[in-house]
């Protein structure tokens, strides 16, 4: 059995805190008096709090001078850690512990891979914090994705060819970002949404321990149709 890298993303994988961040956002947009929908949530998924910020003053057409448009992310990310603070493993998402555990029962490397800069205190927070043997978030990050850095970076942290990794993602950005590190895309969501995805699920619930074995035993490898 190949030794591979399984890198996920955080939020809307392994925890749904994709609401989270909704509330959090649009009480920053209603105070600046931009309307924000949940429609206009969905692409900010994967996406920095930096270029979410650009992205809901360009839909209300705003500008902000820079000093204020910093004290908005700080607050915006203020609001939404105090959704966080009160996070359990209730809010882990269905099937992750079985298959997290079964890929550790394995000797299989883990990776978190996420645009989010409060990746270790949520997975603190769940108790899933000493199953993963890398980190990366948005921290160590200097491009965000859809740029494939954050999963180059952390096949790097596992020492494993990326190529030989496969990457769990519900965003279209991190989808593109598995893409083009060359790595298998494994999308948890809507396939009509994730369609550039090599496989898509909607969720871990749909995923059988015989294709880990098969990605394992290298059954199942990197579509070509990107």
């Amino acid at each position: 059995m190949t030794k591979k890298g399984f890198i996920f993303d955080l939020d809307g994988v392994i925890v749904d805190t994709a609401k989270y961040h909704f509330l959090a956002w649009r009480k920053l947009a209603k105070g600046v008096g931009v309307d924000f929908t949940e429609i206009q949530n969905e692409q900010l998924k994967g996406v920095s709090r930096q270029k979410s910020l650009e992205k809901i003053l360009e839909w209300g057409n705003k500008t902000l001078p820079e000093e204020d448009f910093n004290r908005l992310m700080a607050l915006k990310n203020e609001d939404y850690l105090t959704h966080v603070e009160n996070m359990k493993e209730d809010e882990i998402l269905p099937d992750v512990p079985k298959v997290l555990n079964y890929l550790i029962s394995k000797e299989q490397p883990l990776a978190l891979g996420s645009a989010s800069k409060n990746a270790h205190t949520i997975l603190d927070k769940v108790n899933l914090l000493e199953k993963f043997n890398a980190i990366v978030d948005g921290n160590g990050v200097k491009i965000g994705k859809p740029n494939p850095e954050v999963f180059l970076n952390a096949a790097k942290l596992l020492t494993v060819n990326p190529k030989d990794c496969i990457v769990f993602e519900d965003a279209v950005a991190g989808v593109k970002a598995a893409n083009a590190a060359n790595m298998i895309s494994i999308g948890i969501g809507e396939q009509s949404v994730l369609n550039e995805a090599d496989y898509v699920f909607s969720d871990f619930t749909e995923i059988s321990l015989e294709f880990l074995d098969d990605i394992m035993s290298n059954k199942i490898t990197k579509q070509n149709n990107h």
